[in-house]
Order: C-alpha cells, then structure tokens, then sequence
C-alpha cells in the first residue's frame, strides 16, 4: 500500500507541477500580492512539485521525498491561508467561499496526511 500511495502521490505532484507551467496564469492568481515576482514563484514550485514527484517513484529516495512532499503542501498552506482572508459567501469562486475554503482546506489536510503517511515509511 505505501508503495502505491508513492506513485500515486508522485503522479499528483507530476500533473500539478506541469500545470504550473500549462496553466500559468491561474497559478499565478494565487500567489498572495504580498509574495514578490509572482511568475517565479509559480516555475519554481513547479519545478519543486516535479523534482519531489521524482524522489516519490524511486523506492531509495522515497521517505526523503514524503518530507519533501510535507515542507511543500505545508509551505502552500501559506497561499490558502492568505485566501482565507478574502472568503465571502457571494464570491464568484467556489474557493472562495466558506463551504469551498472548507474543502480546500480539507483536502491539503488530506494531502499532509498522504505525504506524511509515505514519509514515516
């Protein structure tokens, strides 16, 4: 099972660190404005989500990668907390209402719990 959460967890982090660079623009709209060059904050935690996506499909380098996976969902907990600011219920975005801001939250507490669960092996 632990093998499976990896690959799966890698693949995740695959397909959303090329979305950083496919969808560029909607990546960078998420970026507090207080975050400077908001265009290089979006290549390289793309990059970060692909380099650690690599560390989760090698079975050698995979308890590293899940601590890497846990710094980083942890590190964008920063961009939805930020969000939490602007929540109304009459927001045009689901996100950005409180029942959306909810299952953002809920589901990147989900996935500290998977990158936990593949780094303590």
């Amino acid at each position: 099972m632990h093998t499976v959460a990896a690959l799966a967890l890698g693949g995740f982090f695959t397909a959303t660190g090329l979305g950083h660079f496919l969808a560029a623009p909607y990546f960078r709209s998420l970026v507090p404005a207080w975050i400077p060059a908001p265009g290089a904050v979006v290549a390289a935690s793309g990059i970060a989500e692909i380099a650690v996506a690599g560390s989760l499909f090698v079975p050698q380098t995979r308890v590293a990668g899940g601590w890497a996976a846990v710094v980083l969902i942890g590190g964008f907990l920063v961009v939805w907390l930020d969000a939490l600011r602007r929540v109304s219920s009459g927001a045009e975005r689901f996100a950005d209402r409180p029942l959306g801001m909810a299952a953002v939250l809920a589901a990147n507490a989900g996935y500290l719990l998977w990158a936990g669960y593949i780094a303590v092996g």
